[in-house]
């Protein structure tokens, strides 16, 4: 049986950092799972500064979709993270219900396995409901997500400028 921590928070709240002191807690060789697909230079700058932020000690597995496609049997796996997970859906420019039922699946696929899964994810539409139509069916889709992942997680950890607030 799995177990699942969601860390949720606005963008520089400390998400990433909290789920790798969390995970190290929890094993001494925890999985990094970085599910980012590497669209411009600014972006492969924040991969490399997380990628230095982690030591040998780390396992780390790059995968944009098939999360469930490897074996974590046993272990201590951060999905870092389910907003860009999402993207890489989204991006197929689908309908929001068909790619949500996708998400859905290969999460239940993933959690399915029988180990510990730190997830992290961003809480965006905080700040009202943008013009952009684009931006608001994301927007929807992580929305419903989120919460979907919520239900199935045994503790949830809203993350505030850098302090952890259980809510779960």
């Amino acid at each position: 049986m799995s177990r699942i921590i969601l860390i949720t928070g606005g963008q520089r709240s400390g998400k990433s950092e909290k789920a790798e002191q969390l995970a190290l807690t929890l094993s001494k060789n925890p999985v990094y799972l970085a599910t980012a697909h590497i669209w411009d230079d600014e972006f492969r700058e924040r991969v490399r500064r997380h990628q230095e932020r982690r030591g040998p000690q780390w396992t780390n597995i790059e995968e944009e979709r098939a999360l469930s496609r490897h074996d974590f049997s046993g272990r201590v796996v951060l999905v870092d993270c389910l907003t860009l997970w999402a993207t890489n859906f989204f991006c197929e420019a689908e309908e929001v219900d068909v790619v949500l039922d996708k998400l859905k699946q290969e999460f239940d696929r993933l959690v399915s396995q029988n180990a510990t899964f730190i997830i992290v994810t961003n809480e965006i539409g905080s700040g009202g409901v943008s013009a952009n139509a684009v931006q608001r069916r994301f927007t929807d889709l992580l929305g419903w997500f989120n919460q979907y992942v919520a239900s199935k997680a045994d503790e949830v950890i809203l993350m505030v400028s850098g302090i952890s607030v259980k809510i779960k």
